[in-house]
């Protein structure tokens, strides 16, 4: 015969050591969100005390919160008992898997851990990369959306932008124009140098240093006269059109006839 009388005590026993285990598990867990909380909160106070770039701050403090969090699970369940051997082996397997199945994502995720923290560009640079230019509007943690020049948003995932070539137009403070004017063979090449010599000195926006250069160059098509000149990065783009323009309508003036134009900064 079964001994019935075992029963209620033994239940009562049960309940006491899992439900204080549980007890406690809930302390935990409660305190440890307060204290993630708190942490966090003075992590970003100390990241904003060191001018830590403003695109890298919340990433670190989300990365910091899953981290902790993922920790504090892994606490409360360790305190309600269960044999965390297992629990390691079904994350090791969990993440494995999800590694395989997001392959793509983890990579545009180093990426963007990349970018921010080597930082080839910031958040309004003019920057050209993967066959496209425009300015930085945001640094997302898998991409960057830029904006082109007619207002164009594009997005462009941060893996392959780690591993591009980057150009970025607004890391220096100056920066060089360069203008070609191809003159037709039998001009007065003396005149046109000195027409575009007259207009280098009255525009204020040309740095003296470096000195700005008028040189020529003979080709089959006729004599190139390269105009470099420096400025700041906030005239440069004014400046080249202005170069341009004025040169040719002195040109126009004294009669020197220009084979082709071609511009690039």
């Amino acid at each position: 015969m079964f001994d019935l009388s075992r029963y209620p005590q033994l239940i009562t026993t049960y309940l006491i050591t899992y439900g204080t285990r549980l007890l406690a598990a809930l302390i935990i867990f409660l305190i440890g969100l307060w204290v993630i909380k708190r942490l966090i909160r003075i992590v970003n106070n100390i990241m904003t005390s060191y001018h830590v770039d403003p695109t890298l701050r919340p990433f670190m403090s989300n990365i910091l919160s899953v981290t902790l969090r993922v920790l504090l699970i892994i606490a409360v369940i360790g305190q309600l008992g269960v044999e965390m051997t297992s629990i390691f082996a079904v994350l090791a397997s969990a993440g494995l898997a999800v590694g395989l199945a997001l392959q793509g994502s983890l990579s545009n995720f180093a990426g963007g851990v990349l970018i921010l923290a080597v930082k080839p560009f910031r958040v309004g640079d003019y920057i050209e990369a993967q066959g496209v230019g425009g300015r930085v509007s945001i640094i997302n943690i898998l991409n960057t959306v830029i904006k082109t020049n007619d207002n164009k948003t594009i997005y462009i995932p941060n893996g392959p932008l780690a591993n591009s070539t980057i150009t970025n137009y607004d890391v220096e403070p100056n920066r060089r124009t360069e203008i070609r004017l191809l003159v037709q063979h039998g001009n007065d090449i003396e005149l046109a140098k000195n027409l575009v010599q007259d207009i280098i000195k009255t525009d204020h926006r040309i740095l003296p240093e470096p000195a700005p250069q008028v040189v020529t160059e003979n080709t089959d098509l006729g004599i190139a006269i390269i105009i470099r000149a420096w400025a700041t990065r906030e005239n440069i783009g004014g400046l080249t059109n202005d170069l341009h323009d004025r040169s040719r309508a002195a040109f126009d003036r004294e009669n020197i006839t220009l084979q082709g134009v071609r511009k690039a900064i």
